[in-house]
């Protein structure tokens, strides 16, 4: 059982360098994607390495200079840049590009830089979020990707390059959703347009048929295995063990119960990892959502994770008593909708492990990754960083109230 040990002082600073034999144990102590892996080993390897600097839209510009001239075939032009803010831990530029299309002829196309700064508040693949936009186009709203640099061949961390999407993740007039969209207050004239679209594009996600198919950056688990499970505790378990500064008591004893209560997959289904007000864009006249974005948490695994998530206080309000999920929609209800709209059942038992194990990921990044990320200056958003470690008490209160009532 992989048990958080107690550790000293300096050995919790060595996570500042780690050696070798520190990672190397790591890779081996915990089972998880091939992937994740990679990220991870990656992540230790380059932390040692010099803080965050700040990139000028200028040296951005030319790093993509050097991935389009590898990319289109003759002349274009690189217009209209500009900062995109939004989100908490990538760095995204806007840029026109007008260019010979092969399949569309010449054309201007509005487009979104999305790359990784020194080290993210969550380690993911650039690639994988390629593949999952990729592979939803046609299927839920999703930004047409056009070109990735998953190895950092041309920038100076991965990135991907996508179509700008229009609209807002929340309405002009409200002060609600400051923190990444949560908590948004859409009022009743915006739910009643969003609610539907917020469920039929959850189910889409989560029936989407990949048997047989092939994944570049996903590993596949066995319904009727916990192994699906256990990737996703292990993931956390080892970025805590990473990134902790601090022993923090109520994780070992979380960490145990996760590890002695792992469920079954029924079915297995693509986990958007983020599904959530905030996350998605849409024309505020209309109410027509146009894009879903931050793929880059995505799995194949148990739908109870998106569930679990989305379902979180932290993610809806209330108002005149009633909690909606997102701002969206009534919680004493959106469980019997998703059945009707997914045709897949809802476990209760399944939803409360993967409640727990979102509240042990959510203090992972809080307390552990928010810590060490910002220590060794590696983000370009220590602010707002600061910010998001404010969760941790009430995200603590709430899992250790879930403890209690199943020990």
């Amino acid at each position: 059982m992989n048990t958080p040990a107690t550790v000293s002082t300096s050995e919790f600073d060595l996570r500042d360098a780690p050696p070798r034999s520190f990672i190397d144990a790591m890779r081996s102590r915990f089972q998880t994607e091939r992937e994740t892996n990679e990220l991870l080993v990656r992540k230790l390897e380059r932390r040692a390495g010099p803080a965050y600097t700040r990139i000028g839209l200028d040296d951005l510009s030319k790093c993509l200079q050097g991935l389009l001239s590898q990319r289109i075939e003759g002349p274009f032009e690189v217009t209209d840049r500009t900062w995109f803010t939004g989100g908490v831990s990538k760095i995204q530029m806007g840029f026109t590009l007008s260019w010979n299309d092969p399949k569309r002829g010449p054309t201007r196309d509005r487009l979104v830089v999305r790359m990784d700064p020194s080290e993210s508040l969550n380690a993911t693949s650039r690639e994988r979020e390629f593949e999952l936009i990729e592979l939803f186009d046609g299927i839920v709203p999703v930004p047409k990707v056009y070109w990735l640099d998953g190895n950092a061949t041309w920038f100076p961390e991965p990135a991907l390059i996508y179509a700008f999407a229009p609209g807002v993740t929340k309405p002009r007039q409200t002060d609600s959703g400051k923190v990444s969209g949560l908590g948004t207050v859409f009022g009743a004239r915006l739910r009643t347009l969003l609610a539907p679209q917020f469920m039929k594009h959850l189910a889409a996600i989560h029936t989407l048929d990949v048997s047989g198919r092939r994944f570049k950056t996903m590993d596949v688990p066995a319904a009727g295995s916990t192994q699906g499970a256990r990737w996703q505790l292990d993931r956390a378990l080892r970025v805590w063990e990473e990134d902790r500064g601090e022993d923090y008591p109520m994780m070992e004893v979380a960490s145990n119960w996760l590890q002695r209560n792992l469920p079954a997959l029924d079915h297995v289904s693509v986990v958007h990892g983020d599904f959530r007000s905030g996350n998605f864009l849409f024309d505020e006249a209309s109410g027509h959502i146009h894009a879903w974005l931050d793929w880059e948490r995505g799995h194949l695994g148990d739908r109870h994770r998106d569930l679990a998530w989305l379902t979180q206080a932290a993610m809806g309000h209330y108002e005149d008593g009633t909690y909606y999920v997102c701002g969206l929609v009534p919680l004493e209800q959106f469980f019997d909708l998703y059945e009707q709209t997914s045709g897949l059942k809802v476990d209760h038992e399944r939803l409360d492990y993967y409640r727990i194990l979102n509240g042990f990921q959510i203090l992972v990044s809080t307390i552990a990754t928010n810590y060490r990320v910002a220590r060794l200056g590696k983000s370009h958003q220590d602010i707002l960083l600061a910010r998001v470690r404010g969760l941790a008490p009430s995200v603590a209160l709430d899992l250790a109230r879930m403890l209690k009532e199943r020990l």
